[in-house]
């Protein structure tokens, strides 16, 4: 009898590597898990929020120098002066924006990172889980001052992610469910569904076998009697 091509679903993942392994694979539709996009979103957020710090109060103080500095040259015309100032004020405001936007990202991604990754492993998102990534970015971003900077970075660190990862928590309580708690639920859901289609479609093979060996049986019967 023809013998069934598909296997009973895999259940959801139950160990903590299991789960920080499907955050970088992509899912049935393609598409990688919202932490990994947020991890990924976050860190553009933090680059344009860098530059736009960094850079802003650049321009404005370099055009003011310049400015300043500029009065005994000669322009063709006020447009000319003015356009001279945007300009060295445009430099310091990609110069200055570049140095604070690759290292607020790398600091948003770092702590992201690392708080995401603890909440998939634990499946649990709790306060802790923010301190400690605070923890670890500030150290690493201080570490090249010597142990004086390790620990004022692990204190500055902690001391950001506390209140980062509560208000975190509180905005994604007030949706009903952390996005943790979603997607346990969305994995659970989704295993029992394809279970209950497994489980359905194994019977319909089932009943083709059966039907399929009374068929056979048929012609022999008869041929008995004969």
């Amino acid at each position: 009898g023809a013998q069934p091509q598909f296997g009973r679903p895999a259940p959801p993942p139950q160990t903590g590597w299991e789960r920080l392994s499907e955050l970088w694979r992509l899912d049935e539709r393609q598409r990688y898990p919202e932490e990994t996009m947020n991890i990924v979103r976050s860190a553009f957020t933090g680059a344009v929020v860098g530059w736009v710090y960094g850079g802003l109060p650049a321009f404005r103080q370099a055009r003011k120098a310049f400015i300043a500095s500029s009065h005994g040259e000669l322009f063709q015309n006020r447009a000319d002066a003015v356009q001279s100032a945007h300009r060295a004020g445009l430099r310091s405001f990609i110069r200055y924006g570049w140095r604070w936007s690759w290292r607020v990202a790398v600091f948003v991604t770092i702590f992201n990172v690392v708080s995401t990754g603890l909440s998939v492993y634990r499946n649990k998102t709790t306060i802790s889980n923010f301190a400690s990534a605070g923890a670890l970015t500030g150290a690493i971003f201080r570490m090249h001052l010597g142990l004086q900077g390790l620990a004022g970075g692990f204190v500055f660190g902690t001391a950001i992610g506390i209140p980062a990862g509560g208000l975190l928590i509180i905005v994604q309580k007030l949706t009903g469910e952390t996005l943790q708690e979603r997607r346990t639920r969305e994995h659970r859901e989704l295993y029992e569904r394809k279970l209950l289609e497994w489980q359905s479609r194994l019977s319909v093979t089932e009943v083709l076998d059966q039907m399929e060996s009374n068929t056979q049986g048929e012609p022999e019967t008869e041929s008995t009697r004969i």
